[in-house]
């Protein structure tokens, strides 16, 4: 996580949810839309700031990944991989915004063709983390996504407006 002196490379937003859809393309003329879709399990917006590389996304996933942010049957808090949950990522490019006036500007955010680079790898690790475990396997847990650069529908239910910023 981000600490006070240093400045910020990525910032994601956590939230828990008991069912999440995305729509992943729009529909067209004689084709329906596509949608990819979770059940309990964690979803996990995410924006990357100029000066973000490689190097952060290990720190990332793992932090994500291990914080005890899901709620078990029984009240208590666990992480996505001991829960074990589902995981759906969401680029969010908003979430890199600055207020000035009345308007929203975006300039700290990463280039278009850095930032998928780097939502790919994002992508690619938390698959294998969640993969590599025996328990995840078990329960059957996927990794969904979102498209990097486009907009997109999401439809989620949620337990709780239970929400995290945590910052790289």
């Amino acid at each position: 996580m981000a600490d006070a002196n240093r400045e910020v490379l990525a910032r994601c937003l956590v939230q828990q949810c008991v069912h999440g859809k995305l729509q992943v393309k729009a529909p067209e003329e004689g084709a329906e839309g596509e949608w990819v879709e979770i059940g309990r399990g964690t979803v996990i917006y995410i924006c990357f700031f100029k000066g973000a590389s490689s190097e952060l996304i290990p720190k990332m996933v793992n932090t994500l990944l291990n914080m005890k942010l899901c709620e078990t049957e029984n009240g208590q808090y666990v992480s996505a991989l001991r829960l074990p949950a589902n995981v759906l990522i969401v680029p969010q490019a908003t979430l890199g915004g600055k207020a000035k006036g009345k308007s929203m500007q975006y300039h700290a955010n990463i280039g278009k063709e850095e930032g998928m680079k780097l939502y790919a790898e994002f992508v690619a690790q938390c698959e294998g983390e969640l993969l590599s475990s025996s328990q995840c396997k078990e329960a059957g847990v996927v990794v969904k996504h979102g498209t990097y650069g486009n907009r997109q529908v999401l439809k989620l239910d949620t337990n709780g407006p239970y929400s995290h910023l945590v910052e790289f």
